[in-house]
C-alpha cells in the first residue's frame, strides 16, 4: 500500500486529502471577479473625480459645506473600497471580519471624540493671554 492511500481526487481533479474529506468552501461568502474589481475601480474613479471637480471649480462657496461634502464622498469611497477590494461583508469568515471592523470603527470614534473633547476643554480652560505691550 502506498503513502498516498488517503489522497483522492474528485471529479474535477481537485485533491481531497485527509481521508477523502471534502472541504466545502461555501462559507467564504464572496468570490472576487473581474467585473467586481472593475465596478469598484470605476466607482473609486468617479468618487475621486467629483470632489476634485467641486474643489477645482469652487462650486460650493462655503468652506464648511465643502468640507462636509468632501467627508461624505470620502466615507462613501471607504465603503466602496471595503466592499469591492477588501471583500468585507457579514458572510466572510463567519462574520468575524465584520465584527472586527465594527470594533475598530468604535475605537476610532471614541479616540477621535475624546481627543476633540480634550482639545476643546484645554482651549476653553487655558489662562487668557494678556497683551504684553502694556506690561511695565
Amino acid at each position: 500500500m502506498s503513502a498516498d492511500h488517503n489522497h483522492k481526487h474528485d471529479s474535477h481533479g481537485h485533491d481531497q486529502g485527509h481521508g477523502g474529506h471534502d472541504h466545502d468552501h461555501d462559507d467564504v461568502g464572496y468570490h472576487a471577479t473581474v467585473k467586481g474589481y472593475l465596478i469598484g475601480f470605476l466607482l473609486s474613479v468617479i468618487l475621486t473625480a467629483i470632489p476634485f471637480f467641486l474643489v477645482m471649480t469652487k462650486s460650493i462657496a462655503s468652506s464648511q459645506a465643502m468640507g462636509i461634502v468632501l467627508l461624505i464622498f470620502a466615507a462613501v469611497q471607504i465603503v466602496v473600497h471595503m466592499v469591492y477590494f477588501l471583500h468585507m461583508n457579514s458572510k466572510v469568515e463567519g462574520g468575524w471580519s465584520m465584527l472586527s471592523l465594527i470594533f475598530t470603527i468604535a475605537v476610532v470614534v471614541i479616540m477621535l471624540a475624546g481627543s476633540i473633547w480634550v482639545m476643546f476643554h484645554l482651549n476653553s480652560n487655558m489662562m487668557p493671554v494678556h497683551d504684553m505691550r502694556n506690561m511695565p
